[in-house]
């Protein structure tokens, strides 16, 4: 049996009964798989002996001590015990949140084992995360201290004492250490033995990996720090080598598909070689002769991989990156060219009406001049345009269809759908994309995204697909002045951008809130709505101020977001909804108050809004004070750093790569949408060189045997069929 095939109930685990189930529950743990890959996020090494005197040095310190009294701090029911020990080296003190039982259990004069993270405030050495047991006594006597905010309660088991390595897992509401090293313990002992392994033996013998139950075994229970660390790499190994055959699959059924005629390759593998004219289509041509400007090399090997691609004999998958004001939206008006010259239509979807209707107004300028036939479709379009419109596209007098999700709603049909591209790919989830790729005979697929995806999330996310950078932009662009400013210090910002609309020239003001009753609990945030009235009135009352936010219609958007095109509004104030697809290239400032609540990612595209005309473009991102965000419970590490990565560098993909270190892969690139956080043990950051090597195996072994039928591979093919990694999600 495999481990994902653990199904029986977690109340089958002696001691685990209904109670016990329902607080598994709440930690997304129901059966003994689950149990079993609720790994620990921590090891604590008790084989070696650390004093109090090197809690600094060391993570957690692990001593015998003497306890030496009693103390109380607070009044009524938020006293708290404060427990005085020592050891050889020096004092400290256990902070005892909630457990005021501790006193007749710590007896004065007594000695216990101790294990515990120690840090220094108010003049001693302290700790509210421990574990203490008693010197004379086996783990069924010891105590827990649950410790304070932001901790793991903890408890003992697995027989704590000297010379064990005990895990540290994640919990939640109800759980304590101690319940579920018993429980996981009993849960090894009756059904990892019979696990069938999941990896092909000839991988496990080359790297030395463990067995499947002994690695299983060793995560929770490792005898040593060299088992837990073979242990660890065996199991990241084995998840990131299921990512890649599952993409690897993909990636082969994909080639399988004809999709319909297609021309015929031509000079491919030679585009290096070739003039920029010869990689390019007569439609293609003629709409850059009306340009006054020559496409950047990073455009010019874009467009040449997507034609190369459009003319195979499979459909095109394809993620074109690109920073901010590269040149993507260019790029995928020719690939949309290319798939009308071949007699069929394109569809280019955003995420949002204000960047649809954008595409859709410089599809208008440029494209219908050489006779390409267009419409433009959101959610929005009165029922009886619409009913004409979905008519004209099921005819296949539309050549290329612009707007929102609503391209592929279920009442739109379209004639030979051969091109769909995906504008902001990060904002549509997994059942959106395969709602685009239902609507034709197999079309093919051009992603975008204006953020960066660092090699490492490429790998996993998008996998599957051929990948084009434009890494250079348009010439005569300057890259943006970003300054920081404490909230205090805002008037300075006010004045420079006075300056900068005296001289003609236009700013962005943007905001966390729509409105102050949004924040809640941050109601100390400014919002969009009142700063909009207070700039107009007090801080630039001679300039014509006007704001844009979600909630607002469609229509008035619309109206607002081309005046401000047009100059006659000076000053636009917002939420993030101008984060994408606005291009004003007289606004030169770009003011983002409470920065410090914005994702870096988030900065980065609200920053690229400015500077996209041949003027000096500044960014100005305004903070509070470090106790706002440590207040409602922010790091501020993290927030300082972000900072930091904005004022020192403009270049999307170092930002990218700042990002992941920051926040890891979990919250970027849309990887909430596309299924892949059910990794347990591997991060693809982290593990980067395990994920290079996976990949490789997975592959080599897909193109040998892409039906998984040699003996040697059964293995791998039984997995996918009983024991699916990842749910299926995403994939």
């Amino acid at each position: 049996m495999f481990l994902r095939e653990l199904d029986a109930p977690i109340t089958s685990i002696r001691g685990a009964g209904d109670t016990t189930a329902r607080l598994f529950a709440k930690a997304g743990i129901h059966t003994v798989s689950d149990l079993l890959r609720h790994y620990p996020r921590d090891w604590e090494d008790r084989s070696r002996m650390v004093p109090l005197k090197d809690f600094s040095r060391f993570p957690s310190v692990c001593t015998v001590i003497t306890v030496l009294a009693h103390d109380w701090i607070g009044f009524g029911r938020m006293r708290t015990l404060k427990v005085h020990v020592e050891d050889d080296t020096g004092r400290a003190v256990l902070v005892c949140f909630n457990r005021p039982f501790l006193e007749r259990q710590l007896i004065v004069g007594n000695q216990y084992r101790l294990w515990g993270r120690f840090y220094y405030k108010y003049g001693e050495i302290q700790s509210t995360a421990f574990e203490i047991e008693a010197v004379h006594s086996g783990s069924a006597n010891s105590n827990t201290a649950k410790p304070g905010s932001g901790s793991d309660a903890r408890g003992t088991g697995f027989g704590a004492g000297p010379g064990k390595i005990m895990p540290v897992y994640p919990l939640s509401a109800g759980l304590n250490q101690g319940l579920l090293r018993k429980l996981v313990k009993r849960a090894l002992d009756e059904y990892a033995p019979a696990l069938e392994e999941e990896l092909p033996r000839a991988i496990i013998e080359r790297d030395g990996l463990l067995p499947k139950p002994q690695a299983i075994r060793a995560i929770h229970l490792p005898s040593s720090m060299g088992e837990l660390d073979l242990a660890r790499k065996t199991l990241i190994y084995g998840e990131l080598f299921y990512l890649e055959v599952i993409i690897g699959r993909r990636a082969l059924e994909r080639r399988k598909i004809t999709g319909g005629p297609r021309q015929e390759a031509g000079n491919r593998g030679n585009e290096k070689n070739q003039p920029t004219e010869k990689l390019l289509t007569p439609l293609q041509q003629r709409l850059l002769e009306r340009l006054p400007f020559s496409l950047t090399a990073g455009q010019t090997g874009a467009i040449a991989g997507i034609n190369r691609d459009m003319d195979s004999p499979w459909p095109m998958a394809r993620l074109l990156q690109g920073d901010v004001g590269s040149g993507k939206t260019l790029v995928s008006f020719l690939a949309a060219l290319k798939a009308v010259e071949g007699g069929g239509q394109a569809a280019i979807m955003a995420p949002t009406e204000l960047l649809a209707r954008q595409h859709a107004e410089n599809a208008a300028r440029l494209l219908e001049p050489i006779g390409i036939r267009l419409s433009f479709l959101t959610g929005n379009i009165k029922a009886a345009g619409r009913k004409e419109l979905l008519k004209r596209l099921a005819a296949g007098e539309i050549d290329i269809a612009l707007g929102t999700h609503a391209l592929f709603s279920q009442d739109v049909v379209y004639r030979d759908l051969r091109l769909a591209v995906v504008d902001e790919q990060h904002r549509f989830g997994v059942t959106q994309r395969s709602l685009i790729m239902a609507k034709g005979d197999h079309p093919g697929l051009l992603m975008m995204s204006a953020t960066p995806i660092p090699r490492t999330l490429a790998l996993t996310v998008f996998g599957d697909l051929d990948v084009s950078i434009i890494r250079d932009l348009p010439p005569g662009r300057k890259p943006i002045k970003t300054h920081l400013a404490m909230e205090a210090n805002e008037d300075k910002v006010y004045s420079f951008v006075r300056k900068e609309l005296a001289a003609g020239r236009q700013a962005y003001f943007v905001y966390p809130l729509i409105e102050a009753s949004e924040g809640g609990r941050t109601a100390d945030l400014k919002d969009a709505e009142s700063m909009a009235e207070r700039l107009a009135r007090e801080v630039f009352p001679q300039y014509k101020t006007a704001l844009v936010h979600s909630r607002l219609d469609e229509e008035e958007k619309r109206q607002t977001m081309d005046a401000f095109r047009r100059g006659e509004i000076s000053i636009l104030t917002a939420t993030s909804v101008v984060e994408v697809g606005v291009d004003v290239p007289n606004a030169t400032c770009m003011v983002i108050e409470h920065a410090e609540r914005f994702g870096l990612s988030a900065l980065h595209q609200l920053r690229g809004r400015v500077g996209r005309g041949d003027q000096q473009s500044y960014c100005f991102l305004v903070y509070s004070d470090p106790e706002g965000p440590l207040a409602t419970g922010e790091n501020l590490e993290d927030w300082q750093a972000r900072l930091k990565v904005m004022l020192e560098s403009n270049d999307g993909f170092v930002i990218a790569e700042e990002d992941l270190k920051i926040r890891g892969p979990g919250q970027i690139a849309g990887i909430e949408q596309s299924g892949y956080l059910s990794l347990g043990m591997a991060n693809p950051i982290r593990d980067a060189a395990e994920l290079e090597k996976a990949r490789t195996d997975a592959f080599a072994i897909l193109e040998t045997d892409p039906g998984l039928l040699l003996s040697e591979h059964r293995c791998v093919a039984e997995v996918l069929e009983r024991a699916p990694p990842f749910g299926g999600v995403g994939l």
